[in-house]
């Protein structure tokens, strides 16, 4: 999936204009990189456009970093600028949507490394909720 296509689907998915989606994406990705290993993150790099990568390859292979769901949340927010109700909705859809461009299997792997919370930002969230 094209770069403009991911930042449309995510747009699509959170509600907000393509050039917040676009930020969203890159914060998320950002965040996901630092809290996964090394190895994942290069997997999922292997499965997006070529300009969504350095968003997660990490400049040095060090172990990731471990924090919960508030301060990856918290991180997203600060990196787009945006509020914390709307990091989450974002980072929900940049989830989604990597996990369509990236395929099952290697999404679950780099999920499950995860704290439950922060791999349930990619789970759909029910109609009606």
């Amino acid at each position: 999936m094209a770069e403009l296509e991911f930042f449309e689907k995510v747009a699509a998915r959170a509600g907000v204009p393509p050039e917040t989606a676009q930020s969203l994406t890159e914060a998320t990705l950002r965040t996901l990189a630092e809290r996964i290993s090394g190895g994942q993150a290069a997997d999922l790099a292997d499965h997006v456009a070529h300009e969504l990568r350095p968003f997660l390859t990490r400049a040095r292979p060090e172990e990731p970093q471990a924090f919960g769901y508030d301060e990856f949340l918290r991180r997203v927010a600060a990196r787009a600028g945006v509020a914390d109700d709307l990091a989450e909705r974002g980072a929900r859809a940049v989830l989604q949507t990597l996990h369509r461009v990236v395929g099952h299997r290697e999404f679950e792997d780099a999920m499950s490394e995860l704290p439950a919370e922060i791999g349930a930002l990619a789970q759909p969230v029910p109609r009606g909720a």
